[in-house]
């Protein structure tokens, strides 16, 4: 079993930042591809921004130029880096993790629990 745990969310004001953490334990032999997503009342989860095991990442077009996706492969974590916040940022976040197992086979797709992020104007 693997638990992926978020820190991190808070509330600031537009222009504020905020640094998400999400850090994977478990069982397992690597982890893939990470990713952090959100949620807003009333929508559908979308993707923020991912990251491979090599590091090239992608971004929604709506976060390009004011967040950051890192990792530290030796920590199993996942960062990001929210500058430059705005209202409509305002939503769940959940981080992800493709995970290899063990015993070869299937991968698997975890999430965390989520992590509230709140902007006010």
């Amino acid at each position: 079993q693997v638990r992926l745990v978020e820190s991190g969310g808070g509330s600031v004001q537009r222009g504020g930042s905020l640094r998400l953490s999400c850090a994977a334990s478990g069982n397992f032999f690597s982890i893939d591809a990470m990713g952090w997503s959100r949620q807003a009342p009333g929508k559908q989860r979308e993707l923020v921004a991912a990251i491979t095991s090599g590091g090239r990442t992608n971004y929604a077009d709506s976060v390009k130029g004011r967040f950051t996706i890192s990792r530290d492969n030796a920590k199993n974590t996942v960062y990001l880096q929210m500058n430059s916040l705005k209202p409509e940022d305002t939503a769940v976040y959940y981080c992800n993790a493709i995970v290899l197992p063990t015993t070869p086979g299937r991968v698997y797709d975890y999430w965390g629990q989520g992590t509230q992020v709140t902007v006010s104007s």
